[in-house]
């Protein structure tokens, strides 16, 4: 079974990985962070973008600017990244088809898949950035 998040998600939670592996006050670039991460640089403002509106990171501009985790690593989880960077899926979709469910919005086995999903989002959202990257207070 293959449980995977979008580009966004992906560079989203490698990006928070690296501004947790760095905390304190200094700023982290883009370009720092897109090297360290493997993230393509043109994308990663965007990203960045969503971290802040979403209160996670706190963006400065200007030469001396770039990003820092807004609070601690350790009240950050991986489902508060997640959520500020992945699109809210479609609950009507059906996990066989991809589309509508069927006639009366529900196939066979879409009340197990939509468990399976919420467990995991539970579980998402126990594990903190410190947890992750072994730093206490990030």
């Amino acid at each position: 079974m293959r449980l995977e998040l979008t580009r966004l998600g992906d560079y989203g939670v490698r990006a928070m990985l690296e501004l947790a592996t760095e905390p304190g006050e200094d700023w982290l670039s883009v370009p720092r962070i897109s090297a360290a991460m493997a993230i393509p640089e043109r994308v990663l403002p965007k990203v960045m973008t969503d971290l802040v509106r979403a209160g996670l990171v706190e963006g400065h501009a200007g030469r001396t600017g770039g990003y820092r985790l807004a609070r601690s690593a350790a009240t950050i989880t991986l489902l508060d990244v997640i959520s500020a960077v992945e699109p809210e899926p479609d609950a009507r979709s059906c996990i066989l088809r991809g589309g509508p469910c069927g006639l009366d919005g529900r196939c066979a086995v879409h009340q197990a898949f939509t468990d399976a999903r919420q467990a995991m989002l539970q579980r998402l959202d126990t594990v903190t950035l410190a947890d992750v990257t072994g730093r206490p207070g990030g």
